[in-house]
């Protein structure tokens, strides 16, 4: 399976992609307050910035910690959460934090937040490994960043 990122050199690429890193740059530092701001001050429109933020990262930024979001259902088995935590472990996650609703016609709802950033390969293989858990379905990734 082929990666869905790719490493490009800049000078390939419109400016406006640039820009926006910029504008990210300035938010998180504090230079600026706000998106509108940020955008004026690079040169690109709001609608631009918030088009690729999610989307374009300067090199090494995120690769110190990526965070994402894992929802699934557990069978109400005793161990099974162990289970998921040990395969998460295995795959090299660090976990943030666990929400776990009591069970309900002897199934859970649990959602996970985790540091992937020592994870080889892609959230998909991660996905993957943890649908294969006998008692665990429903398996999504809510939110990566």
């Amino acid at each position: 399976m082929l990666s869905k990122f790719l490493l490009v050199d800049k000078a390939i690429l419109p400016s406006y992609y640039e820009k926006v890193i910029e504008a990210k740059a300035l938010l998180s530092s504090g230079k600026v307050k706000d998106v509108s701001e940020a955008a004026k001050a690079v040169g690109i429109s709001r609608s631009t910035y918030y088009k690729y933020k999610d989307y374009v990262f300067p090199i090494g930024e995120g690769a110190e910690e990526r965070k994402a979001v894992v929802s699934m259902t557990l069978s109400h088995k005793a161990g099974l959460l162990g289970e998921v935590l040990g395969e998460l472990s295995t795959q090299g996650v660090n976990i943030l934090t666990i929400n776990q609703n009591p069970p309900v016609n002897s199934r859970a709802h649990v959602v996970i937040s985790m540091d992937i950033s020592k994870v080889v390969g892609d959230s998909d293989v991660l996905i993957k490994s943890l649908s294969q858990i006998p008692g665990v379905s429903h398996v999504k990734l809510i939110a990566i960043e």
